[in-house]
């Protein structure tokens, strides 16, 4: 028993650390907001229709 009992003591202090830590980046870092830009090639704008001979 007392295994048991250390292993799951293990496992609610590792689940603290990543609650603490998922807090703390959630609570004190600020996203960035910045402009992005894609470039999407024409032929995905305007595709071609096939020619008579290709499928």
């Amino acid at each position: 028993m007392p295994t048991l009992i250390r292993f799951l003591t293990i496992l609610v202090v590792l689940a603290g650390a990543v609650w603490g830590a998922m807090w703390a980046l959630a609570t004190f870092v600020e996203p960035q907001e910045r402009d992005i830009t894609i470039r999407v090639p024409a032929e995905r704008l305007n595709p071609q229709p096939p020619s008579k001979g290709e499928k």
